[in-house]
């Protein structure tokens, strides 16, 4: 069952109020628990999103070809994209996560939490039809998609463009740590740009945490 804490924030969140509590209990369910989980609507989330960025997107630049069109779509809807939105509507507090889960850091996980909010659409999609989730994905997709004047760029991409603009060798990537079970691994990540200091980042795969130093690098420095 949702809890009470879960209804108010749900309450205030969503465009229509909620008929199908145990459809956004689910939403919020981690395997770790034994209960169901989000995962089947989080496929579907996934698709209703990636419909409706592709209208918004289709419409906002009508005179874009397909693979432009494509770039920004990727972006959008990736997990860093929903994980960001997750985050910024405090979904991380909401989660229902078992013992061991919480304590290896799932809670902030970006696999995660970019998963909970495509599944949080899913069950408006199911609870409210197509509209619903539309008002919800444009409430919080459309600022990102009004402020790109350019399809966003990978932060390695950007980080390996901006060494070579300031004439630097690529940059290097090391895996400093790892530690955590196997099925929730938490690598840490070093990247070097000679004449800088090293900057570090942590995630739950060696391809996040590489991202996670790019990009904290590129605030630190660029």
């Amino acid at each position: 069952m949702i809890g009470s804490d879960q209804e108010i924030w749900l309450a205030e969140l969503l465009p229509e109020q909620p008929s199908d509590w145990d459809l956004y209990s689910r939403a919020l369910t981690h395997g770790s628990t034994g209960q169901p989980d989000y995962q089947r609507l989080e496929f579907l989330g996934d698709r209703i999103l990636g419909l409706v960025i592709a209208d918004m997107l289709y419409h906002r630049y009508s005179d874009e070809a397909e693979g432009r069109l494509s770039h920004r779509l990727n972006a959008l809807v990736s997990g860093a994209t929903c994980a960001e939105i997750a985050r910024k509507i405090g979904l991380a507090a909401y989660l229902r996560l078992g013992k061991q889960a919480r304590d290896d850091g799932a809670q902030q996980s970006e696999n995660v939490l970019g998963d909970v909010m495509e599944a949080i659409i899913g069950a408006l999609y199911i609870d409210h039809g197509l509209n619903a989730a539309r008002k919800l994905i444009e409430q919080f997709w459309a600022p990102l998609l009004e402020t790109a004047n350019g399809a966003p760029k990978h932060p390695k991409s950007e980080l390996q463009e901006w060494c070579a603009a300031h004439g630097r060798k690529v940059p290097e990537y090391v895996v400093t740590k790892k530690e955590g079970p196997p099925h929730a691994m938490i690598f840490e990540i070093t990247v070097t740009v000679k004449g800088f200091t090293p900057v570090t980042a942590s995630a739950n795969s060696k391809q996040a945490a590489e991202t996670a130093a790019a990009l904290a690098f590129l605030e630190t420095n660029a």
